[in-house]
């Protein structure tokens, strides 16, 4: 399992641990990435995802899963989002022509 956002892309970095006598040996920076579910309105279920508490917050600034997924080109999200910006896409479609 990969430690990385779908939603912003955040990953793992690297750095340095610097002490007092300025020696230096190579760490890791890890990004908060936690798997939860985020509830979709338009396809009335949850949708799990692998997000980063800042991917949380753009999601919440966006107005929700939904939104973020029409709102964000397909060539910038995750491959696994996706077929999900497609079900969603059907549904407002299926909506729109009733």
């Amino acid at each position: 399992m990969s430690r990385r956002c779908m939603i912003t892309g955040k990953g793992v970095m690297s750095g340095n641990n610097v002490s007092h006598a300025n020696n230096r040996t190579r760490r890791k920076f890890l990004p908060n990435v936690q798997d939860t579910s985020v509830y979709s309105e338009t396809l009335g279920r949850k949708i799990k995802i692998r997000v980063s508490m800042a991917g949380l917050r753009t999601i919440e600034h966006k107005g929700g899963i939904d939104a973020w997924l029409m709102d964000t080109a397909p060539t910038k999200m995750h491959e696994d989002l996706r077929s999900y910006r497609k079900q969603v896409e059907q549904v407002l479609a299926q909506k729109a022509g009733k």
